[in-house]
């Protein structure tokens, strides 16, 4: 029974207090790690997922190489602005062809499809 006057005055002494602090600061330590560690993942998961897909023609106009013609003109509309404010914010926009030229950037690549070279079977 002598145990139960130590633990008794332990507990009115605030030493649990101290305690419960404690644990409760690694919990919360704990925590903030494994949501790092989640994040990592999530953000491992999309860069992987972005490096298998192939890249896409984009024009520096940021229309698709689908919008332009053989000789590079590009036949998608586009929102020009024809009136500003004191500020020179646009204001106003109206329809227009866009002004790019030449499409610049990586060409897609045809699909082929070949046979393995050794037989496992």
């Amino acid at each position: 029974m002598d145990w139960f006057w130590w633990v008794f005055i332990f507990f009115m002494a605030g030493g649990f207090a101290k305690v419960a602090d404690t644990a409760r600061g690694a919990l919360r330590t704990r925590h903030e790690r494994r949501m790092e560690r989640l994040e990592t993942d999530r953000a491992r998961r999309a860069e992987l997922a972005a490096a298998q897909e192939p890249p896409k023609p984009v024009c520096g106009c940021t229309h698709h190489l689908a919008k332009h013609d053989k000789s590079g003109k590009c036949h998608e509309p586009v929102e020009r602005p024809v009136a500003w404010d004191a500020d020179h914010r646009p204001v106003r926009y109206e329809a227009g062809p866009c002004a790019c030229q030449q499409y610049v950037g990586p060409q897609p690549l045809a699909q082929i499809y070949a046979e393995d070279l050794t037989d496992q079977a």
